[in-house]
């Protein structure tokens, strides 16, 4: 009989959750995992020395987005995934949680007691010539990073300093500013098959746009990869930028809504994982 283990999720299960998750098919390398680990906390279920299953809570001030849930697909329907998650969601204090639900995880996450409020779209592909760029915007630093985070947290409600001292080590952070304050701001990293930009952190459609126009252009003939809320009405204009749709997933929240403070708004995600 099989005997299978919980336990925290350390860095030597990167390679087994890589293996899980290029068997679902999903884009992540093993830097992307270790990128992921280093903000979060999780639990692995070991089948021996194999893992099997998989589940990361990470935690941004007062809301938690739990994320890369995957199980092996032999042993799914058993209950494995809710063991899981609810295992790495018990490491996590959080007054509200968020995740973006595939398809497949719909059910589970119903059960859970988790509901929709929107939707994201995933735009990708290779990025052709891009006429009137522009000048690519100002590269924040770590000077930066106190008004980067109050900026998103305005737009999102999170704590996210953590995941921006990671991004200005692992990528850029592009900022627009007025009268010597930040109003905007794109990063852009390494990630999957190419290259992700988000979070991108706005206050209008149009500053999302002036942003995010020149740094795509940067990307010509690379692959690049967006995912953005549908409410944020980018979605089009994406396409028109030679970034086919490309499937999506639904947003959904468990517990009490954190406030937003606003105008500022969330115009694409650092990751489906980190919202």
């Amino acid at each position: 009989m099989t005997t299978l283990t919980f336990c925290p999720f350390e860095s030597a299960h990167i390679d087994g959750a890589l293996a899980l998750s290029r068997a679902a098919q999903w884009p992540h390398r093993s830097e992307d995992w270790a990128l992921l680990l280093s903000l979060s906390r999780g639990a692995v279920v070991l089948d021996g020395t194999d893992v099997v299953a998989t589940a990361l809570a990470t935690q941004f001030g007062p809301v938690a987005c739990a994320n890369m849930i995957i199980v092996d697909a032999a042993r799914r329907g058993a209950g494995l995934g809710r063991r899981v998650m609810e295992a790495a969601m018990a490491q996590v204090g959080a007054e509200e949680w968020r995740l973006i639900a595939t398809v497949d995880g719909l059910p589970l996450y119903r059960k859970l007691g988790f509901v929709a409020y929107g939707e994201i779209v995933q735009h990708q592909g290779i990025v052709t010539a891009q006429a009137n760029g522009g000048a690519l915007p100002d590269l924040a630093s770590e000077c930066d990073i106190d008004a980067l985070a109050a900026l998103d947290r305005a737009a999102t409600g999170m704590d996210r300093r953590s995941l921006y001292a990671a991004l200005l080590r692992q990528g850029s952070v592009h900022v627009l500013r007025e009268g010597g304050a930040i109003t905007a701001l794109a990063a852009l990293r390494h990630f999957g098959r190419g290259e992700v930009l988000g979070p991108v952190i706005a206050g209008s459609a149009d500053a999302a746009r002036a942003i995010m126009a020149p740094l795509i252009a940067s990307c010509v003939g690379r692959f690049l990869r967006v995912d953005t809320p549908v409410s944020s009405g980018l979605a089009p204009w994406l396409t028109a930028q030679g970034l086919g749709h490309a499937g999506g997933g639904v947003q959904m929240r468990l517990g009490k809504a954190v406030a937003i403070e606003g105008p500022q708004q969330s115009f694409a995600l650092a990751a489906q994982a980190l919202g």
